[in-house]
């Protein structure tokens, strides 16, 4: 799953649970449903990424699809967070964005059998959610 700053999946792909997602890379940022505009040159598009997509081909899989890698592991970004306690984290917004989807009970337990379920599943959290961070006057998910 891709997301925004603000925790918005931009993207979403789905494989077995055996397939580890540092080969969906690709898949991931082809995927994306909505493409951001090339931003002006002093502003670049960036993406954050645990320490899993530290090999080269995943930075060479990052770099060609336009956008300047961040990856850290765990230990690297709190060491930077103690020198620094101004700077902000930014790993924090993937890790929220798979709790977003926890709370929807069909989908913690995979009990479908077929994968276009299990999508379309996956396209109904993610729009609810994405429909979560819209401001509005009045709460049409709870009533």
């Amino acid at each position: 799953m891709l997301v925004d700053g603000r925790g918005v999946p931009l993207s979403l792909v789905v494989t077995g649970a055996n397939r580890h997602d540092v080969s969906q890379l690709e898949a991931v940022l082809d995927g994306i449903v909505v493409e951001r505009p090339n931003p002006p040159l002093r502003r670049n598009k960036h993406l954050c990424a645990d320490a899993g997509y530290t090999g080269a081909p995943a930075l060479e899989v990052i770099e060609r699809h336009g956008y300047i890698p961040h990856v850290k592991g765990r230990g690297q970004e709190a060491s930077e967070l103690k020198r620094d306690p101004e700077k902000k984290a930014r790993r924090w917004i993937v890790e929220v964005a798979h709790s977003w989807f926890n709370r929807s009970r069909k989908l913690l337990v995979r009990y479908e059998k077929l994968d276009r379920t299990v999508l379309a599943l996956n396209h109904l959290a993610t729009s609810i959610n994405a429909f979560r961070k819209i401001k509005l006057s009045v709460n049409i998910i709870y009533g």
